[in-house]
């Protein structure tokens, strides 16, 4: 292992597999332009039979990157084979940034971050609501129940196709959190004050169920995770039924920002114009 961060190039990395799609050296790229520094961000594509092989080259100092960004199906391996894993890593289980510090690659989880920030700035005052519903019991929910739980929220209601997902979900997180059946989700969302779709729904033009949002509280917010379309099935319908909906792109731009500050040590900026540049991508590649 390297002996000092600073022995490290201002190069950093996104790995996965798929990574193509990845938008994350725009926005990194981006950041580096505005601040005038000199780096890259490269996306890696790596097997999961590789990415052990991978974390030993960051390990020993020979893969000539100051750090990087860890994406599916990696982000459990990387929290298992970093060295200091931090404690919201260490609850979900993964880790989605890395980086060095004492010679040794931390990692932390950035993307229960990215949700919170993108609400401060597109709902400032969300977090005084009391009940959150959130749709959906996969790999992306967790991080996003545990943002919300320690915002402060009394009751996190999972619905979930699968109720023993929920379940597992709802033993992980804590009492806050509760499961419930897809069936029961017109019960559940009465007087919440926050919906959350953290499901693949209505991605890309794939169909998404009605709901009736309604019985949730008045002045209660809907956002979702997916962000292509940026405008979704069920942020539609929020929007229709009077409730403020906030979109996902944001969660993806703010979970970026503390990485790019480990690796290159700036405090970049979510703004318009950064938002622009990608909206303006999805609209070439979609």
């Amino acid at each position: 292992m390297r002996d000092s961060r600073e022995t490290f190039v201002n190069h950093a990395f996104v790995a996965g597999s798929p990574v193509g799609h990845s938008r994350s050296p725009l926005i990194h790229r981006h950041w580096l332009n505005a601040f005038g520094l000199a780096g890259d961000y490269s996306k890696l594509e790596i097997s999961p039979d590789d990415f052990p092989a991978f974390m030993e080259t960051l390990h020993n100092g020979t893969s000539g990157f100051c750090g990087g960004n860890i994406t599916i199906p990696h982000k459990e391996t990387a929290c298992r084979l970093s060295d200091r894993p931090d404690e919201l890593c260490l609850e979900l289980g993964a880790a989605n940034t890395l980086w060095f510090e004492g010679g040794e690659i931390q990692a932390t989880n950035t993307d229960g971050f990215g949700f919170a920030a993108n609400l401060d700035q597109q709902a400032p005052g969300w977090d005084k609501q009391e009940t959150a519903v959130v749709l959906g019991a996969g790999g992306a929910s967790r991080a996003i129940i545990q943002a919300v739980r320690d915002r402060g929220f009394k009751s996190i209601r999972v619905v979930n196709r699968t109720l023993d997902k929920a379940r597992e979900l709802a033993d992980r997180f804590g009492e806050k959190v509760s499961a419930h059946p897809l069936e029961a989700l017109g019960e559940v969302i009465t007087g919440a004050g926050l919906f959350i779709n953290t499901t693949s729904l209505g991605m890309k033009g794939a169909s998404a169920p009605q709901i009736d949002f309604s019985p949730l509280s008045a002045g209660a917010i809907v956002t979702d995770i997916v962000y292509v379309p940026l405008l979704t099935p069920f942020l539609q319908q929020a929007e229709k039924q009077g409730f403020k909906t906030v979109d996902g792109l944001g969660m993806l731009l703010h979970q970026a920002a503390p990485g790019f500050e480990k690796w290159f040590g700036k405090q970049p900026v979510v703004d318009a114009e950064l938002r622009q540049i990608i909206i303006d991508d999805m609209d070439r590649h979609g």
